[in-house]
């Protein structure tokens, strides 16, 4: 990631926590966090991620939206 904004323009410190928890999450799990994202949240199975494999990986379920988007609760 990286922020390049003039010194003279504020940085959203809340922003940087997103993104550092959405980039921990997604490398321990096989997720994808969507726009607007906050910890806690829904997130997206993996596009790479077969349906079998999901259910082994989230034996807990997911709902499918289409066929390329499954979502789930986020994994702990």
């Amino acid at each position: 990631m990286s922020l390049t904004y003039p010194a003279s323009t504020g940085r959203n410190f809340d922003e940087i926590l997103r993104v550092i928890d959405s980039l921990q999450l997604t490398a321990k799990f096989k997720v994808a966090t969507p726009a607007n994202w906050v910890n806690g949240g829904d997130v997206i199975i993996g596009a790479a991620v077969s349906d079998e494999d999901a259910k082994t990986l989230f034996p807990q379920g997911w709902k499918t939206v289409k066929p390329y988007l499954r979502v789930l609760a986020q994994p702990k």
